[in-house]
């Protein structure tokens, strides 16, 4: 039995929570129903951690948690029959999942879980209470939980650790101490950031301590556990908040080293920003723009886009300083970074070539693109186009009115051509006037380099010249074909 159990006086719900309460139990008619069956087969069954939080915050949640006193094989007997899907995919973990009436279900064995100081996988062992089970939860904001039963009426809510408190105050506490907490799982470190980032709250002194002294711990938690949270983070209202709680406590040293290097010290004249400032906002501003719901995708290549900076620096002769080509060296870093945290390969892929082009637009102001260029800038974004306006558009943090207005209208003109352009071709799948098999055909050729060469050609005259007529392509496919035939005769 543990002895260091905070137990502060007994919680009282406000009018306004009980009723959250009330509300969430009214919404999941299952849960009584679900309650009664436990309690038929002589089990406690209790609602806990995110989804009470939540329900106290006034969000409500149809993926619910719960923890009982029933080993996980009798979980499974009691879920048979009565959910509409079952699934065991970890009940190595005490875990059994089921569907039912449009709710996910997640039902937890009472139980303490540690890692042992050289791997990556938690010990778990089974408890016998539930306030021993909440003592082992990472925060005292989801260390609640509702004692449930078949009657609502006897319902009890359950916060052994001050959680209702600390969520009033909006302050992120461990049940017992944080240094013991993340001894036990260090990724809560990572999780501490997402709810600053999810939930607004702030970290308690002791436990921004405890993150900053303990950050190497993270190292022996397994990259994919890494990625989801930071995932988590980054699709949060405010990953400013996580990001920077990161960054100060040493943890991005270990998750993402390449962010807490670009605070690049002010060169002697001032003439360049804080790049680590300037992702940031970025990063809020192409959040500002999103249209869909949260983008994984665009939200990456805004943290990412100037990675290559540190690298490329360069003081000029008369105190200036250049970045040339971080744009193509921080796609490479974005590439290996997002490889090493076990990104699928389309994020890794998507997310490098925005950063690849996010440097692309810049000159369009001071120069009319010829539609040659504005066809090629297309092109090369690909299904990528609609993000990059939005992480192009995003990366204008200049303090100059002048200049910020000066950027925008030259995006919104870049914006209307390409509408232009859209209107008389196809401009989001441009292809050769002629296909391979007329190549083949006109040139009478068979299978073979030769044809992807003149596919090539004939791209490059598309791109250059817009939509040919089929007469037209034909002709300059012979004269470049004839050239092509002259130069390998003369050699």
């Amino acid at each position: 039995m543990h002895t260091d159990h905070r137990r502060p006086p007994e919680p009282h719900l406000d009018q306004a929570q009980r009723a959250a309460v009330t509300e969430l139990l009214r919404v999941v008619p299952v849960l009584g129903e679900l309650a009664g069956r436990f309690a038929a087969a002589g089990h406690s069954l209790a609602l806990v951690g995110g989804p009470v939080r939540d329900a106290l915050l006034g969000r409500l949640s149809e993926d619910l948690d719960f923890t009982t006193d029933a080993r996980p094989e009798q979980v499974l007997k009691l879920m048979q029959g009565w959910a509409e899907a079952v699934w065991d995919v970890g009940i190595a973990f005490g875990t059994v999942g089921a569907q039912k009436a449009g709710a996910k279900l997640e039902i937890t064995t009472f139980r303490s879980e540690a890692y042992d100081r050289e791997s990556r996988k938690p010990e778990v062992a089974y408890g016998d209470s539930i306030e021993d089970d909440l003592f082992r939860r990472d925060f005292t904001v989801n260390a609640m939980a509702v004692r449930l039963s078949a009657d609502p009426e006897d319902f009890e809510f359950v916060d052994p650790y001050g959680g209702l408190a600390d969520l009033g105050a909006g302050v992120l506490r461990t049940p017992g101490t944080p240094e013991m907490s993340f001894s036990d799982d260090p990724l809560r470190m990572m999780r501490a950031a997402r709810f600053a980032a999810q939930l607004g709250f702030d970290v308690a002194p002791e436990v921004r301590t405890a993150m900053t002294e303990m950050a190497e711990r993270l190292t022996i938690v397994s990259a994919e556990r890494v990625q989801v949270e930071l995932s988590k983070l980054l699709l949060a209202p405010n990953p400013r908040a996580g990001l920077a709680l990161l960054v100060d406590t040493g943890l991005a040293d270990i998750v993402v080293p390449e962010l807490p290097k670009l605070r690049l010290e002010i060169d002697e004249h001032h003439r360049h920003k804080d790049v680590y400032e300037h992702t940031l906002t970025v990063l809020e501003q192409a959040i500002d723009l999103e249209t869909d719901g949260p983008d994984l995708i665009l939200r990456l290549a805004a943290l990412l886009h100037d990675i290559g900076k540190p690298k490329t620096r360069r003081f000029e002769p008369g105190g200036g300083v250049s970045f040339h080509h971080h744009e193509v060296v921080g796609a490479h870093m974005t590439a290996s970074r997002l490889r090493k945290l076990k990104y699928s390969k389309e994020i890794i892929d998507d997310t490098s070539r925005l950063v690849e082009l996010h440097l692309r637009f810049h000159g369009y102001g001071e120069a009319e693109w010829t539609d040659s260029a504005v066809r090629r800038y297309v092109r090369d974004a690909g299904p990528l186009l609609e993000r990059l306006h939005k992480l192009t558009r995003s990366d204008c943090t200049t303090r100059n009115r002048r200049r910020a207005l000066m950027l925008e209208h030259a995006y919104d003109d870049l914006e209307r051509r390409i509408a232009e352009l859209r209107e008389r071709e196809e401009l989001d799948s441009i292809r050769p006037d002629l296909d391979g098999n007329e190549i083949m055909q006109i040139l009478a050729i068979k299978p073979g380099p030769e044809v992807g060469a003149a596919y090539k050609h004939l791209l490059e005259l598309r791109m250059d010249r817009g939509p040919l007529d089929h007469e037209t392509a034909e002709t300059e496919l012979r004269s470049w074909w004839a050239e092509r035939e002259a130069a390998r005769n003369q050699a």
